[in-house]
Order: C-alpha cells, then sequence, then structure tokens
C-alpha cells in the first residue's frame, strides 16, 4: 500500500533539489514543481478509494499513538490534498511562462515549500506539527507576496508577516495551553480526553486557536492582510494563495473545532460568522475598481459561504460546505490566472482599462467569463451544485432561523452576480480607448486555463464525479467518535 509519507517527502524532497538543478539551467528548476505536484496528484488519487473504505493512519518515528507523529489520511484529508495537487500542477504550468523575470529559482522553490506546507497541514494529527506545517505555508507566501520587489509587493508582504506572526503566536500558545492540560499533542488522544478538562482553560485555547489560523482562513475581522497581498503578489500566487492557502487555513480551524474540541456549542456563533464575513466580502468586492482587489474581497465572501456551510453541521451542508472548497479553488485560480495576463496586456489592474478585451483576448476572457459564472453559481458549472446543495441544507430543516439567514446568503449571491457581470460587460460590451492588436495569453497559459474550464463545466454536468468522496468527507468530518478510533485503535 502507498504510504501518505510519500505526498510530504516526495515534494520536499524535490523542493531541496530546485536550486541544485537551477546551478545547471533556470529554465529547468520551472519543471521540477510539475514534476512534484505531478506525482502527488498521482498518489493522492491513487489512495481515495483506499480512505473511502477505511482511513489510513501512518505512525511516524517507531512509537504507537499518541507518542509517534502521526499523518490522518481520510477522505476530507486525500480530497484536499488532491485538490492542492491539481490546483499546484496546472498553476506551475502557468508560471513556466509567466514567471520569467526575477529570482525564479527562489520562486519554485518557496512554491514548493509553500504545496509542502499546505499538503502537510491537512495530512497531521498532530497538533504540534499542525503548527509547523502551517508556518512553513505562511513563511513561504510571505516571501512569494513580495517576489516582484516592488514598493506595493513588499509593503503587503510585511503587513501580511505581521499579521500572520500574530497569528502563529496565539496559535502556538493555544497549543502550549492544550499540552499543559492534557499531556499529549496527538489530535485523538486530546479529542478522547477533552470532557475530562475544565471548560474554561479549553475554551480559552480553543479561541486563541481559532483566532491564530482565522488569520490565514481570512475570517472576519482577520482579513485585512488579505486585499494588498493578493492585488501585489505574482497572479500564480495569487491563485494559489486564494484557490488553496486560505482554505487550508479554514480546513484547519474546521479540523479543530470539530474533532478536537468537539464544540458542538459554539456553531450557531460560526454560523453569524461566516455569514458576517460572507456579506462583508461581497459588498466590498462590489465597491472595488482593481480588478486583483475584486477577487481578493470575493474570496474572502467565498471562505464566509464555506464557513456559514460548514457551521450548520449537517452531512448534506458540511458536504455542500467541501463542495464550496472544491468549486472555489477551480474557479477563482481560473480567474487570477486569466486576470494575470489581461493586467499584463493592459498595463493596468483597474477594472475600465479591461474594456474591449473580449476582442484583445477571446481566449482568455472566455475562460475568465467561466471562472465569473461558475463562482456565481450559474448551471451548468461546478459553482452551481455546490451552491444549490448549500442552500437545500438550510432549507429542508425546521430551524426558521437558517431558513431566513439563507436569504442573506441569497442576497450576498446577488452582490456577487452584479461586480462580475460589471466586469464582463467592460470585457465584451466596451469598446476601449485604443485600437490594439489581438494578442491573447501564451500557449502554456491558455491551456492551464483551459484546465480548470474543462473541469468547471465537466463536474457541474457530473457533479456525483465527487460527491462519494465528499459525503463521506463530511461524515469524517461530523463523527469525531470515529476518528478517534481510528487513530487510537
Amino acid at each position: 500500500m502507498v504510504s501518505p509519507v510519500l505526498l510530504l517527502a516526495v515534494p520536499l524532497g524535490l523542493a531541496l533539489c530546485v536550486p541544485l538543478v537551477g546551478k545547471v539551467s533556470r529554465r529547468a528548476a520551472g519543471f521540477v514543481p510539475v514534476i512534484a505536484t505531478l506525482l502527488n496528484l498521482v498518489l493522492s488519487i491513487r489512495l481515495l478509494p483506499t480512505v473511502l473504505e477505511e482511513p489510513i493512519v501512518a505512525n511516524l518515528g517507531g512509537f504507537p499513538p499518541p507518542f509517534a507523529i502521526t499523518l490522518f489520511a481520510g477522505p476530507v484529508g486525500m480530497l484536499l490534498s488532491a485538490l492542492i495537487a491539481l490546483a499546484g500542477l496546472v498553476v506551475s504550468l502557468y508560471a513556466l511562462s509567466y514567471i520569467k523575470t526575477g529570482p525564479t529559482v527562489r520562486y519554485h522553490t518557496l512554491y514548493m515549500l509553500l504545496l509542502v506546507g499546505a499538503t502537510g497541514v491537512v495530512l497531521t494529527g498532530d497538533v504540534f506539527n499542525l503548527f509547523v506545517f502551517f508556518e512553513i505555508l505562511c513563511i513561504s507566501s510571505y516571501a512569494l507576496v513580495a517576489y516582484v520587489g516592488d514598493r506595493a509587493g513588499i509593503e503587503a508582504s510585511v503587513k501580511y508577516l505581521i499579521q500572520g506572526a500574530l497569528g502563529s503566536a496565539l496559535l502556538l500558545i493555544g497549543i502550549g495551553l492544550l499540552y499543559g492540560l492534557f499531556g499529549t499533542l496527538n489530535m485523538a488522544d486530546i479529542a478522547a480526553r477533552m470532557g475530562s478538562a475544565d471548560p474554561v482553560p479549553v475554551f480559552v485555547a480553543m479561541a486563541l486557536i481559532v483566532v491564530g489560523l482565522g488569520v490565514e482562513a481570512a475570517i472576519f475581522p482577520l482579513n485585512a492582510w488579505l486585499p494588498d497581498a493578493h492585488s501585489s503578489a505574482p497572479s500564480s500566487i495569487s491563485a494559489i494563495l486564494s484557490g488553496i492557502a486560505i482554505q487550508v487555513g479554514l480546513y484547519a480551524v474546521v479540523r479543530m473545532v470539530f474533532t478536537v474540541f468537539g464544540a458542538s456549542s459554539m456553531l450557531l456563533f460560526f454560523v453569524f460568522m461566516g455569514l458576517l464575513t460572507l456579506l462583508i466580502g461581497e459588498l466590498c468586492a462590489f465597491a472595488q475598481s482593481n480588478i486583483k482587489r475584486m477577487l481578493a474581497y470575493s474570496s474572502i465572501g467565498q471562505i464566509g459561504l464555506i464557513i456559514f456551510a460548514v457551521a450548520i453541521a449537517t452531512t448534506d451542508s458540511v458536504t455542500g460546505g467541501l463542495f464550496q472548497m472544491v468549486s472555489h479553488t477551480l474557479g477563482k485560480a481560473l480567474l487570477f490566472l486569466a486576470v494575470g495576463y489581461m493586467v499584463y496586456r493592459s498595463g493596468s489592474m483597474e477594472i475600465s482599462s479591461l474594456e474591449g478585451m473580449g476582442r484583445r483576448m477571446p481566449l482568455t476572457s472566455f475562460a475568465f467569463t467561466i471562472g465569473a459564472f461558475s463562482l456565481v453559481g450559474l448551471p451548468p458549472f461546478v459553482g452551481f451544485p455546490s451552491k444549490l446543495l448549500i442552500v437545500r441544507s438550510a432549507l429542508v430543516g425546521q430551524e426558521v432561523l437558517l431558513q431566513v439567514l439563507i436569504g442573506l446568503v441569497l442576497l450576498a449571491t446577488v452582490v456577487e452576480g452584479a461586480y462580475f457581470f460589471r466586469v464582463i460587460q467592460a470585457v465584451y460590451f466596451k469598446k476601449g480607448e485604443g485600437q490594439e492588436a489581438r494578442q491573447d495569453a501564451p500557449p502554456m497559459a491558455l491551456f492551464s486555463m483551459f484546465v480548470f474550464v474543462v473541469l468547471i463545466v465537466v463536474i457541474g454536468v457530473y457533479p456525483n464525479l465527487i460527491t462519494d468522496v465528499l459525503e463521506s468527507g463530511a461524515s469524517e468530518l461530523l463523527e469525531r467518535a470515529n476518528y478517534i478510533g481510528s487513530v487510537l485503535g
């Protein structure tokens, strides 16, 4: 049987090889992330049928749990690992033509470390290693935001660093409190002992950990870093930060709240936090004239929708939340990749500068349109079944409050549609000032975009392709006792 350890060992080993390959050929160094992410995608897909039958628990160091360093590969971990590898692969292909200047070898090394950190977060069964992998993800992100080296990028990176460092400090203090209370770092062991602890220090530890992880997850009001970082970073990094990094932070929050703390009494609070994050993200996106800042605020709104869905805590709602994660990764990564070359050709991030782009860059504009339609939730794209499942899960119960709140979710979707259709109107129905010649994105960049386009359409038309995995993932998050039993035996 293939071990999930390979999902960390292979890309980490290849990341360390990037500088050596770069000594021989800087161009060849760009293919190392392609190879690493392709291997991880194949490994993740190969492990998926196995973990649907029974989770894989890898205990490292030659010790039994809870003393071993534990990796837990269940349906959620494998789903997110495959999603990280898929997005990482497509974006690394895009970067072959997009990242040509600057310290490219360092870029590819940091990019791979970012993906290793993200994969480690979704597979670890140990709270201290959660912190370690989280730091690998964050530190790589800080450096990549400043990759261009201009004033805006460095300023955004410093803001991100300061807020991220505060979040990491709170996370570490919270983990220290858990260790002081239970004398163990294993998530399952902590969860098994949770009922015997004093609820006050447990609540303090949970609050510190949720706030610390919430910075990376861009939960309101901890998301001040995100618009500057996403608008200043290279578009390939914006795609990964928005499509992968913030969702990994959200996964960590969900794993700690559901599995470790079993905080069912706090779920209504998270419903309201998700709704607030959704509304503020969408309203701020509507007010933007900068296309990348608009997409960044849109990501905040999407994270709010996922929190809202998961916090309802039914099988359908959590399945819908996981489905929305997949939808957001595919759609938002596609949008940032398309916008990368649209901004490059127009020389400006202002939405007004994209006028007439539908004639000048028809294929890139088409890809952008598919991504926008999917995020809004139009059929037959992947965003439609994910949002439909969330709405249905809120309406089928007898909770009148949820039925009222889902109206606000639909209102936020209307706002989302308004600002995306405003951009599409500029791209297709306004002429623009110049009469520049038609010049689309390079072939490799277009190939990357259309991989996402195909996935968005295929999964939108055939959602059953992934619903079994999503439903198993929802059951894993909701059935806490099964997680504890799988790890501790």
